[in-house]
């Protein structure tokens, strides 16, 4: 997909009235509050309509840099961090960072698995994602909107992890490499049939008081 294709414009509005009475009356007009940080200034207040940050999220706008207008100045932008109502979940603030497209910088990225197991397609296994999102690090002008992981050859027992998953050139693995993204498992179902009945027969016996020889 071409750079220009992935870029979005945004209006951010400024806020003269902060603290939570001015965060209640920005949603109250149908704005989400937050702020704009980065490149050494102070954070600045501002709200952002709250349909346009919907559209926002829901494009996968979180991994990839927009243009966006304050008043009269353009600024590039990364969404950072939106805070949800617990029950609604809808958001109730977003903060934004001022980025350059060269300026390399850390994002949480999340994992689309490519592919069938075969351990699933021929052997009945069970896939767990383990971990649904890495944390890399490189230009803000690159960053992925997902990192494709391919399952088609794994069996039941083996697994990835998160140093396996291939990077785009010039990023980092901030992640544990050691840290499981997917494995492959047997159902619980047929993990217990694996313990033979006279296995466990014998460890029960093996596990009760010996008996007290007759007098």
């Amino acid at each position: 997909m071409a750079k220009s294709e992935r870029v979005s414009t945004l209006t951010l509005h400024s806020r003269e009235r902060v603290g939570t009475t001015g965060a209640n009356a920005s949603r109250l007009a149908g704005q989400i509050p937050g702020v704009l940080f980065g490149h050494g200034t102070n954070p600045v207040p501002i709200a952002i309509d709250a349909r346009e940050l919907s559209a926002l999220i829901s494009s996968g706008g979180q991994s990839r840099i927009m243009d966006a207008t304050l008043g009269g100045t353009h600024e590039s932008v990364l969404l950072r961090e939106v805070q949800r109502h617990p029950v609604t979940h809808r958001p109730l603030n977003a903060d934004f960072q001022r980025v350059s497209q060269t300026e390399a910088i850390l994002a949480t990225i999340n994992i689309h698995t490519v592919g069938v197991p075969r351990g699933v397609k021929d052997a009945g296994g069970i896939m767990d994602v383990v971990s649904h999102a890495l944390e890399i690090k490189g230009p803000a002008g690159k960053i992925p909107e997902h990192l494709e992981v391919d399952v088609t050859e794994l069996g039941v027992g083996d697994h990835i992890i998160a140093g396996d998953v291939k990077l785009p050139a010039d990023f980092v693995l901030i992640t544990a490499r050691e840290t499981t993204v997917v494995a492959i498992e047997l159902p619980r179902a047929e993990v217990a049939e694996v313990t033979p009945v006279a296995a466990v027969a014998t460890d029960a016996a093996a596990a009760a008081p010996a008996a007290t020889p007759a007098p």
